[in-house]
């Protein structure tokens, strides 16, 4: 998928905004969800397109799911281009928004 092939929705932008506060931490599906509020049917989908667009790398917990009592997570982090994209994004977003405002 190329670059250009992300679609910039809200949920995506809440989402890479919410991946941009600490770019180089990984962060679990879980999480993204409840800070953002973007449901698991829209956000895994979004989430293996913008890693199919090169966007994000993910990986997967090294826990024993047994042991931990619970189901391996999986962690995502913006790639270098992904970071760059998203700020360039949320950038022009605010420039939209202010442009409009001026246009009111």
């Amino acid at each position: 998928m190329a670059e250009q092939d992300v679609r910039l929705t809200q949920p995506t932008l809440k989402v890479l905004r919410f991946l941009l506060e600490k770019p180089r931490e990984g962060r679990s599906g879980a999480e993204m969800s409840k800070a953002t509020r973007v449901g698991s049917g829209t956000l895994y989908p979004m989430l293996a397109r913008l890693e199919a667009a090169g966007w994000l790398d993910s990986e997967w917990e090294t826990i024993d799911p047994r042991e931990a009592g619970r189901p391996r997570r999986r962690f995502y982090k913006l790639t270098a281009v992904g970071q760059n994209n998203a700020r360039a994004a949320l950038a022009d977003l605010q420039v939209s928004a202010g442009e409009l405002a001026w246009n009111m």
